[in-house]
């Protein structure tokens, strides 16, 4: 997950960063915690509180059916309290339980069959993935997907503004190669060296054209990461860097090569922004970057990421194919994220690949300062991510309830409450630790 959101762009005020972070957070805590009260109601289970946050109560609520919702002054979570809990963490409430009816313990979350109580611990971390397919969904739907033939969208502003490609170009081919789509045109974009002249065959208004142009994939910052050398030395996204070390480059495969192969020495580039050129000091960093086969490479990177020299032509997306792309966006969250964690957990890419709560709140401060639909794209990302951690079998964590419920299942009982009570202290033990060690990441590393 670390490497997704580092290709947004960097974050600004410190007030801007929390305040990014506590909307994001309360967004994605409120879906969450939604899905268990939902759920819980649809099963039978009544819900005596919903919670945004934690201690002093600043405003609440108490609706017809008896549950008092609030907002507490510590915007960092939340929860949902059933009735028979003892505790925001479900913990029973034995005493309370043992006085009640038959008919009122079925109302309970400890009173209640087994398939209903499984159902509204599950809601939880599903109402996340759902709130990252639906706004991925929207995403599709509003920007639309590139058409299936390569035809120039918009160009962007290089100091090669020479070229003489034009939005609506088809082009079929480049230096010789045929591009029937967008992959063989990426495929011969990487192929064509720096020092050779770009020639595009292109069909424009039913006629075929042979013309120069620009390198397709020129060293244009796209995006600049939060926490990078290209951060820390000042550059924006829509910089091109034209120089390293005094040697010009055309490429972004040019500058990807020199950054890889600098060992962590500092590099002075020349940038070119707005038409014009100035000077900075770039010292790459030792990077964990996921491969398309889903492990992992190190390597040496300033930290920008870059895509061809014209955004590609889109079409319209209707809802089936949004919600299939969203889909498949959130499930390519969940992989990345998962392939990370086990490559830290057997020591093949560094812990510092895990971030805390600085880290998160950084990055929700980049995606603010770029625009609403970074923020959007940012909840969505980090709604993946909190599902998925909570489906962890770890006590006090939902996965580690439905742990207890396929255990019930399976033994005709649920653990002794002693038992409960020892794994939800480990539980809980744990994530504090894993807590504070990612916390040390994102001051130390």
């Amino acid at each position: 997950m670390d490497q997704i959101i580092g290709l947004l762009p960097s974050f600004g005020s410190p007030l801007l960063t929390v305040a990014a972070f506590i909307v994001a957070l309360s967004v994605i805590v409120a879906i969450h915690e939604y899905g268990h009260y939902i759920v819980g109601r649809w099963s039978g289970i009544h819900a005596e509180v919903f919670s945004i946050g934690f201690g002093k109560v600043l405003w609440s609520r108490v609706d017809r059916r008896g549950t008092k919702w609030q907002v507490a002054a510590l915007p960092f979570g939340g929860f949902v309290k059933f009735m028979g809990d003892a505790d925001a963490a479900s913990g029973k409430d034995g005493d309370m339980i043992s006085g009640l009816s038959e008919t009122e313990r079925r109302r309970t979350m400890h009173g209640a069959p087994l398939w209903a109580r499984s159902a509204t611990v599950a809601a939880g971390p599903v109402f996340n993935f759902i709130l990252s397919i639906l706004i991925f969904t929207g995403w599709f739907m509003w920007n639309g997907v590139a058409t299936e033939q390569p035809v120039v969208g918009s160009l962007k502003h290089t100091p090669w503004d020479g070229q003489t490609l034009q939005p609506g170009d088809r082009i079929l081919a480049l230096n010789g190669t045929e591009t029937p789509d967008w992959k063989q045109l990426v495929d011969a974009s990487r192929a064509l060296p720096g020092d050779v002249a770009a020639e595009y065959r292109i069909e424009r208004d039913g006629r075929v054209l042979t013309l120069p142009g620009p390198h397709p994939f020129p060293p244009v910052a796209d995006a600049v990461s939060p926490r990078s050398a290209a951060l820390d030395a000042g550059m924006q996204a829509g910089d091109v860097i034209v120089a390293v070390d005094g040697v010009p480059i055309q490429t972004f495969d040019q500058l990807r090569n020199l950054a890889g192969g600098s060992e962590g020495r500092t590099l002075a580039v020349t940038i070119w922004r707005d038409g014009r050129t100035f000077d900075l000091s770039l010292t790459p960093r030792r990077t964990d970057l996921p491969r398309a086969d889903g492990g992992f490479e190190t390597r040496w990177a300033i930290g920008m990421s870059g895509s061809l020299v014209f955004t590609p032509a889109t079409r319209p997306a209707g809802p089936i194919e949004g919600a299939t792309l969203g889909l498949e966006r959130m499930w390519m969250i969940t992989e990345t994220s998962l392939s990370a964690l086990w490559h830290i957990a057997t020591g093949r890419i560094s812990t510092c690949n895990m971030q805390g709560a600085i880290g998160i709140a950084q990055t929700a401060g980049a995606a603010a300062e770029a625009g609403t639909e970074s923020f959007i794209l940012f909840i969505a990302l980090l709604s993946t991510a909190v599902g998925l951690l909570n489906l962890f079998p770890i006590p006090v964590l939902d996965g580690g309830h439905l742990v207890f419920h396929a255990w019930e299942a399976v033994v005709g009982r649920p653990p002794s409450d002693r038992a409960l009570r020892v794994l939800m202290g480990a539980g809980l033990t744990l994530v504090l630790a894993v807590m504070i060690f990612a916390l040390g990441n994102d001051l130390f590393c």
